[in-house]
């Protein structure tokens, strides 16, 4: 690329662009380590599947992974090869901190949960340059208080969390930032800064820890499978690591000016026998030989021989009060084959890099978010893109071998053949995938991914595009068609919104005509046999309403929607349904768009069309009124027990607001260039005029100057009033920071069904879940949760598109004011955006009452970006560090200033 083309695009995009045309690798390296390897499903060989006793955070510091790595603040290359990553030490704690701490998912009173505080603070797409921090307290680490206090409360209390413990008094911690530039796709810089707020001077023990992942010690031959690395010193200031496949880096080190010169430790990457078995080691020097030497003072655990497969620099810095430290390294490809290999690691040219590469993000963030935000916007908007950078993730597990087990290792036990992911042993997954959260949920769920494109598609459309073509790849998407869900249970079903997320990021990553058609169709055909799966799996009575599971929705229904039901029967799911006809409009729209190309596509499209208009029948019509309730003017779940009427479950849940989603407009001067299509519409409108009466079914524009517009959608103009009056209720589901996902009327009103002497009751619940369905730490009862929210948004701007100033509703109801649509997607935009604003106090919602985002300035400009919010108050809850789908506040924030 020439310098002309660079200085055009911004060096980010330029680098972008490189790196997608294999110009440069500049992607190689990222943030791509988990933050909790242990307790996975991948890394569990016990017979009945329990993950969090099988590999527990007490054997994390001993015991070598089996399929990935964990580290604090790290980064990897793209497969997970050679590790970098901080230890730290306080002189206090009764173990080296090497990784976050959490509690399982038994020991947590609302399930799993980090006990950390840590934030992602910048990265651009190809982290070329990025910065992250983590608050380490000076006082030992309440370990066992932190397991005891969260045993010990019950379901209706509060999480116990690590402020609580008072770790933080007198602001006694210190922040730890790590900060990675690029000078080039294979030489990283890397700035360690230390910071003590507390009254007193206090010593740090930092080790920045480089270490292979074991790929040897399982018996395997093959893709993935090196033979053994080496770490060695490396003149008197680096390490020198040689790996068959990644080649030979240099880690350079200089310490603090002032500071006494690093020492350097070295161990091997293996499995501490003697420790967790009470068996001899295979090798002399073990994974924990670092915590050893360290924190025990025995550096008898260390190699005297200065190699092996882990090594790191040891600093100990004395930082004074409101003082701070650097250590500066750099991880660099080793000469010939670097041709910029640095003449010297460090010195002017060094700070010059991270000069340049934070300049050049801010650039490149100047040019992708809106020029109508404001610096705190801006803000907020910044630390998102980070958080969803910052969670890209090297993920690899192949369900074949982890059920078999490894040659070198004993026979895992037989019930593991006929336990979890039995039916996917196709699934080879080796890859960097945008994950959920990499504590909480350090591996993918399906319709989490699908959600985080949008956001990505504005930072980078490639990895975006590929991303979603890989779930649909034919070593991730089961021979059935059907998607894998998440590792716990791959044959669970999420909601079919990858449809929707490959039509968005098609129509975001390119103006009109000159998008990725290629992109279109690889998508819109593996989705087709996707379609077929949902068609023929979930459709129980062939009647076109659908019983798709919990649907992503965890607590939400009357049952758990995962299992059979306790009264017998099924579920007939507004939900599920609805899901069935948003995926039916959005492949509708994919057909027509390449049917402009290729007349071929005009049948498929047709078969859309007729599909989606049997499913609005039935959900409509069938038994009378299908699964709408006219009194209520709700949509609602069916229960179908044999030898007695179907039932409506009158909960009045996000459930009924899904089949708002299914909306999309034609275009009159589209049809017209489809005569195929145009035709079997046109049967349609003659033959069916029956399905018009309580649906939008092709119902036509009436606004002259427009050009001729039809809808395609559940619900009838009435029926969308009516339903739009209850979502835009403070007493039900508008809350100040959204939509909730249960109506706030249950708080008084709770939806009882009893089933034989059971009783099930569903009660608005806004805060954290108060039951232990779905392990307890997510609820579905009353919180706001930004993926469907942002549906709706999306819903509410095509219902605009088509009834234009024409259609004002009350928003908020009963307060006199009236919006069109449009200005109600933008209201809701706003609400939401507000969770992570200051308000004239400094005060944001999603903190809580917790004082020192307020009042600390080392806190004021934190965002965390959590999973849910609470109903009432914004509060967040559950997974801290989800910025995946919660990274749509971007597109909220954009929406809430017009952009």
């Amino acid at each position: 690329m020439s310098q002309a083309s660079t200085r055009a695009l911004g060096a980010e995009a330029a680098r972008l662009v490189e790196d997608e045309h294999r110009g440069a690798n500049w992607k190689r390296w990222g943030p791509y380590l988990a933050e909790r390897q242990w307790g996975t499903v991948r890394e569990d060989y016990s017979a009945r599947g329990d993950n969090w006793t099988a590999f527990p955070h007490d054997h994390a510091r001993s015991r070598a992974y089996r399929w990935g790595e964990d580290g604090l603040l790290g980064i990897t290359d793209r497969q997970g090869r050679l590790c970098f990553a901080l230890a730290l030490w306080n002189e206090q704690d009764a173990i080296l901190k090497e990784r976050l701490f959490g509690l399982t998912g038994p020991q947590g009173n609302h399930g799993e949960d980090v006990k950390e505080e840590y934030f992602y603070l910048d990265s651009t797409p190809t982290h070329s340059y990025m910065k992250a921090l983590y608050k380490y307290p000076q006082a030992a680490f309440p370990y066992e208080r932190l397991e005891r206090e969260n045993q010990h409360r019950g379901r209706l209390a509060p999480e116990f969390e690590l402020a609580d413990t008072g770790v933080f008094h007198e602001r006694r911690y210190f922040d730890v930032f790590a900060e990675y530039a690029k000078a080039a796709p294979d030489d990283l810089l890397i700035r360690v800064t230390v910071v003590n707020h507390g009254p007193e001077a206090a010593r740090l023990h930092v080790l920045p820890t480089l270490w292979f992942r074991n790929t040897w010690a399982w018996g395997r031959q093959g893709e993935g499978y090196w033979s053994l690395p080496r770490i060695t010193a490396h003149g008197e200031d680096a390490l020198l690591a040689t790996h068959d496949s990644l080649g030979a880096y240099r880690l350079h080190a200089r310490a603090p000016t002032g500071a006494p010169p690093l020492a350097r430790l070295f161990t091997d990457n293996e499995t501490n026998f003697q420790r967790l078995h009470g068996v001899p080691n295979r090798s002399p020097h073990v994974k924990d030989a670092f915590h050893e030497a360290v924190v025990h003072g025995r550096p008898e655990a260390l190699n005297p021989a200065q190699e092996g497969t882990k090594a790191a620099f040891h600093a100990v810095l004395e930082v004074p009060a409101g003082g701070s430290a650097t250590l500066e390294l750099r991880l660099v490809l080793e000469a010939p084959a670097a041709a910029t290999a640095p003449a010297a690691p460090f010195g002017e040219a060094f700070d010059t890099v991270f000069a340049q590469r934070l300049a050049e993000a801010d650039a490149f963030y100047a040019a992708r978010l809106p020029a109508a935000l404001s610096d705190e916007e801006r803000r907020v908007a910044r630390q998102a893109c980070a958080g969803l950078l910052w969670t890209k993730q090297f993920y690899h597990y192949a369900v074949k071998p982890w059920q078999e087990g490894d040659p070198a290792h004993p026979a895992p036990p037989p019930e593991r053949l006929q336990g979890r992911n039995r039916d996917w042993g196709h699934l080879y997954n080796r890859d960097i995938i945008s994950v959920p959260d990499k504590w909480e949920y350090p591996w993918y769920a399906a319709w989490d991914t699908a959600f985080h494109m949008v956001p990505f598609a504005r930072l980078d459309p490639h990895f975006a595009k590929e991303q979603l073509l890989l779930f649909l790849r034919e070593w991730f998407m089961h021979p059935n068609g059907q998607i894998p869900a998440y590792e716990f249970e791959f044959s669970d079903v999420n909601p079919p919104v990858h449809a929707w997320a490959c039509w968005r990021v098609y129509k975001l990553t390119g103006a009109h005509g000159q998008r990725d058609r290629l992109f279109l169709k690889r998508a819109f055909h593996k989705l087709l046999l996707n379609f077929t799966w949902w068609v023929n799996r979930k459709d129980v009575d062939g009647l076109n309403l659908f019983s798709g599971g919990f649907l992503g929705l965890d607590n939400i229904g009357v049952f758990d929607r995962s299992k059979p039901l306790p009264t017998g029967g099924h579920l007939n799911q507004a939900d599920g349904t609805a899901w069935m006809a948003f995926f039916c409009t959005t492949m509708l729209s994919m057909a027509l768009e390449l049917a402009q190309e290729d007349p071929a596509y005009e049948d498929i499209a047709s078969k859309f069309f007729e599909h989606f208009v049997a499913i609005v029948d039935a959900m409509n019509h069938l038994g009378g009124t299908g699964l709408w309730d006219e009194e209520d003017g709700f949509y609602y779940d069916e229960l179908k027990q044999e030898g007695q009427p179907p039932r409506l479950l009158r909960v009045r849940s996000m459930v009924g607001l899904v089949p708002l989603f299914a909306a999309e407009v034609l275009e009159d001067r589209l049809l017209e260039r489809l005569p195929g299509f145009a035709k079997r519409l046109r049967w349609f409108l003659e033959n069916r005029a029956d399905l018009a009466q309580n649906t939008s079914y092709m119902a036509v524009c009436q606004r002259t100057g427009l050009g001729g517009r039809r809808l395609l959608a559940i619900p009838s103009r009435e029926r969308l009033e009516r339903v739009l009056r209850r979502v835009l209720d403070p007493r039900e589901f508008l809350s100040e920071h959204g939509i909730r996902s249960l109506s706030r009327m249950h708080a008084e009103a709770p939806f009882v069904f009893h089933a034989g002497s059971e009783e099930h009751r569903v009660a608005y619940v806004p805060g954290d879940s108060d039951s232990g369905m779905f392990g307890g730490n997510s609820n579905w009862r009353g919180p706001v949760w930004f993926p469907l929210n942002y549906l709706l948004i999306e819903a509410l701007e095509r219902y605009h598109h088509f009834h234009g100033e024409d259609f004002q509703v009350e928003c908020p109801t009963g307060s006199g004011t009236w919006m069109n649509l449009a200005q109600v997607a933008r209201e809701l935009s706003s609400r939401l955006s507000r969770l992570f604003l200051p308000d004239d106090s400094g005060r944001r919602p999603f903190h809580g009452e917790d004082a020192r985002y307020v009042d600390d300035p080392a806190f004021r400009e934190l965002v965390l970006f959590h999973e849910y919010f609470h109903g009432d108050t914004g509060r967040g809850l559950g997974a801290s560090h989800q910025t995946g789908w919660t990274a749509l506040v971007v597109q909220c924030l954009a929406r809430h200033k017009g952009a």
